[in-house]
């Protein structure tokens, strides 16, 4: 692949979101976070998509 760099960025924001996840003191808090993890999940799958549409 040769997005290497923009999967690392990705990797840094999923870290930080799990981090938020686990310290998160109220379950709307969680369900926040837990859609921004999917939103980002699907960013990085079309990243995925694309990459494999261009070989």
């Amino acid at each position: 692949m040769t997005s290497d760099s923009s999967s690392g960025s990705v990797d840094d924001e999923v870290r930080q979101l799990y981090e938020r996840y686990q310290a998160a003191e109220s379950d709307t808090e969680c369900r926040e976070i837990a859609l921004e993890m999917g939103k980002l999940d699907g960013r990085r799958h079309a990243e995925i998509y694309a990459a494999l549409e261009d070989e």
